[in-house]
């Protein structure tokens, strides 16, 4: 289920997110301060996506919206400003501490949950893209591996690998790629090592 952060000083306004987001299938956390909030985000599973009151004691929601673009994640946090502020000044002044969306007050319930719902397709786009790229840095690491001189032997065609151990040819690719081999023998190979093989399957070719 996913969950977000409501940070709301004013209780009324706090219950009502809380409960028209519970109704749209949300866990919801709340928190009565930017400070608050701040603990909450330091918890070993955090919240997706948090909506900051603008207007909080201490911290207000500007200061931690700046604070949470700050710190250094893993985990893109999606972060709503709500606040009673509709000039189009305070508008940029929000979007550039790092928020994602804006929504004045007073709202609608029902454009609340469009702007939630709309935040939650952007985060699940984006933790799609960045396992996408994950896989691409795998498979690029994966060919850089087999690039590159190869130390092999001259005589026996055993490859040296980086800690100095030697590995026949098909062992080695084995590890290091997804090919497989499947042992056949050349004419070449088949005339000089097995001369009575390669008679008959001469003659064979000559009563057809």
């Amino acid at each position: 289920m996913p969950r977000i952060l409501v940070a709301e000083d004013d209780a009324a306004s706090r219950r009502l997110i809380e409960v028209s987001l519970s109704r749209a299938g949300y866990e919801v956390l709340v928190a009565s301060s930017g400070e608050e909030a701040l603990d909450i985000l330091d918890e070993r599973h955090p919240p997706e996506l948090v909506i900051l009151d603008w207007l909080m004691p201490g911290r207000d929601g500007i200061d931690i919206c700046r604070e949470i673009r700050a710190r250094a994640t893993n985990r893109y946090l999606y972060v709503m400003l709500v606040t009673s502020k509709a000039r189009a000044e305070d508008v940029v002044r929000g979007l550039e501490a790092g928020a994602d969306d804006y929504l004045t007050k007073p709202y609608d319930p029902h454009e609340l949950r469009c702007r939630v719902a709309t935040g939650m397709r952007i985060l699940e786009l984006q933790a799609a893209l960045s396992g996408k790229i994950d896989e691409l840095e795998q498979a690029l690491a994966h060919v850089q591996h087999l690039q590159g001189l190869l130390p092999i032997c001259m005589y026996c065609k055993k490859i040296r690998d980086d800690k100095d151990s030697w590995h026949r040819l098909e062992t080695y690719i084995e590890r290091n790629s997804s090919a497989m081999f499947s042992h056949s023998l050349c004419e070449d190979c088949r005339e000089e090592h097995y001369p009575a093989l390669s008679s008959a399957i001469g003659g064979e070719a000559l009563d057809e």
